[in-house]
């Protein structure tokens, strides 16, 4: 299957406010980014479903700036309302000017319900936030990868550190345009301040599940394991399968299992058990 990654960003004007109010406004950040996604995405004029949504919240550039952002990670289809699975087009999910719109009308409407007291500048919701969207080439594993370098460590490694000299810091870091290895200098205090603002307080989580890979429609998910293809060739076998609906699969324990001995293509997925039946005494 296909993958969609999706990055949402705020405006350079909006991160102080995002700062001072981090538990909250981390919730809000990443349930606009999802609930934006899944909206537009509902449309039949894109993919007509519900899709699924994995979403990770960073909060650092390469020189550790305070940047807050949500990577997604999204299949290319969904469920319709008839239980069916809708593809996405080859290279295009949605469209991300429209969805930099609904982003941000979301994000000011969590914000004005949650957070009544912060009086952000109107000039934040007049002017376009940035909203990035591509098809996963390399595959969903080669976005995880990325990805999961982020998750559960800290802001800049060890390696990346050069040298420590009178209350110097020096660090490589990698350009985002040219990709070249550069270095830079900070005061010592100035680096500590860099690196403490991306500890995220207690009780936030990075990693976050919506629309269909939300435990809520874990049923769903197990039975659309069953019926789309394993693999990317549309043989006849994988077409039929792709044909039927959800409700046509009943719900049962998925777990991963050896290529088919027929084709080599299909995995084979335990639908039930039948247990030996005893021997009657002779």
């Amino acid at each position: 299957m296909k993958y969609f990654h999706v990055v949402f960003t705020i405006p350079q004007e909006l991160r102080p406010y995002v700062r001072s109010r981090q538990k909250i406004m981390y919730n809000i950040l990443m349930k606009a980014a999802g609930r934006s996604l899944i909206k537009l995405a509902a449309d039949p004029h894109y993919v007509g479903g519900l899709i699924g949504i994995l979403a990770f919240l960073h909060t650092w550039s390469r020189t550790l700036e305070y940047h807050p952002h949500v990577h997604c990670l999204v299949p290319a289809g969904g469920i319709s309302s008839e239980q069916k699975w809708m593809e996405a087009r080859e290279d295009y999910l949605v469209p991300v000017k429209a969805l930099s719109m609904i982003f941000r009308g979301m994000f000011k409407r969590f914000t004005s319900e949650e957070l009544p007291e912060v009086k952000i500048p109107k000039t934040v919701w007049s002017k376009s936030w940035a909203v990035y969207c591509k098809p996963s080439v390399q595959g969903a594993e080669k976005v995880l990868k990325y990805l999961g370098r982020y998750v559960h460590r800290i802001a800049i490694a060890n390696s990346r550190i050069l040298s420590i000299e009178n209350g110097k810091v020096s660090f490589r870091y990698q350009g985002s345009r040219t990709l070249q290895w550069k270095i830079m200098t900070l005061d010592a205090m100035e680096f500590i301040r860099r690196f403490l603002q991306h500890v995220l307080p207690k009780g936030i989580h990075k990693i976050r599940y919506y629309g269909l890979w939300n435990p809520s429609h874990r049923d769903t998910l197990r039975r659309l394991q069953i019926i789309l293809p394993q693999d990317n060739d549309k043989s006849d076998s994988a077409a039929c399968m792709a044909e039927l609906t959800i409700e046509t699969v009943t719900t049962v324990p998925i777990k991963n299992g050896k290529p088919c001995p027929h084709c080599g293509k299909g995995i084979l997925c335990c639908i039930g058990i039948i247990h030996r039946r005893k021997k009657n005494p002779p």
